[in-house]
């Protein structure tokens, strides 16, 4: 499959009635086993990228993000989106590099945020937030490549649906494909911005908050559901309840929910 019919793949599956979910791998081999159950679409994750580096969110480089894109596209047939944060810059510029560069890994979708990693000042202004997407939006286009905006407000202290509306109306206008606003956690917040805007909205699941099911979310309007860094913490909480039994108990009780080897085999690349 090309790069351009993953693309148009990922676009019908945003254009076809009901939600579907994007999980997230960390690496090649979290990608192949989620490809083997099914799903039909991978994200990345930025949160799982740098756990796998023994690095705190939000710390990993754009060459060790791509780095890390490159591996997960090579490992799946499915089309792959990326968590490309705020795309490594402030200027516009840098996200328009970055759209380009994620393009050239494979890729075939990413987000940009509105979040500027500066403590002082976490959420980019309007103007500057609308312009950076619409400076992606422009690259995506001539690009195989599906643009999320994200609107970052309620993971950053301003629990404000009304300014969280207002820009993923303003970056639909600019030209992203899909809105984007993590850390919502009411149902009737969700629905209301879905009914807001015009273009297909993700939300995360794996947060603090109730765990909404599949039907619900659709019903509310969402249209695609991810997971964030939630499967890289799930995998490592097994890890950390592994080692305390371990430790704690003398006891090896953990394997018994592990994947056996041959299990774990079918999944992985066929050996050459």
């Amino acid at each position: 499959m090309t790069q351009t019919e993953k693309a148009d793949r990922f676009r019908a599956l945003h254009a076809r009635p009901g939600a579907f979910v994007i999980p997230n791998p960390w690496d090649a081999g979290s990608t192949r086993i989620l490809a083997g159950l099914g799903f039909e679409a991978l994200a990345t994750t930025s949160a799982g990228l740098a756990f796998s580096l023994g690095q705190r969110d939000g710390t990993a480089t754009k060459a060790e993000t791509l780095a890390n894109a490159a591996a997960i596209v090579a490992a799946t047939e499915l089309p792959v989106s990326a968590d490309l944060e705020n795309g490594f810059g402030h200027a516009p510029e840098d996200c328009v590099a970055t759209i380009r560069d994620a393009a050239g890994v494979g890729l075939v979708g990413g987000s940009i945020e509105d979040a500027s990693g500066d403590p002082a000042r976490p959420i980019y202004d309007f103007a500057q937030a609308v312009e950076r997407v619409a400076a992606a939006a422009e690259t995506a286009r001539g690009l195989p490549f599906v643009l999320t905006a994200r609107a970052e407000n309620f993971l950053h202290g301003r629990p404000d649906l009304d300014d969280t509306i207002r820009r993923l109306q303003a970056f639909s206008a600019a030209g992203a494909e899909v809105l984007y606003a993590p850390g919502l956690t009411r149902l009737e917040d969700i629905r209301t911005l879905c009914a807001a805007v015009d273009k297909p909205v993700n939300v995360v699941m794996g947060l603090a908050g109730r765990p909404f099911t599949v039907a619900e979310l659709a019903e509310a309007g969402v249209k695609r559901i991810s997971l964030g860094g939630s499967l890289a913490r799930a995998a490592l909480g097994a890890v950390a309840r592994a080692g305390r039994e371990i430790l704690e108990e003398g006891h090896f009780g953990y394997a018994s929910g592990a994947l056996s080897g041959a299990e774990t085999e079918a999944f992985m690349a066929p050996r050459p």
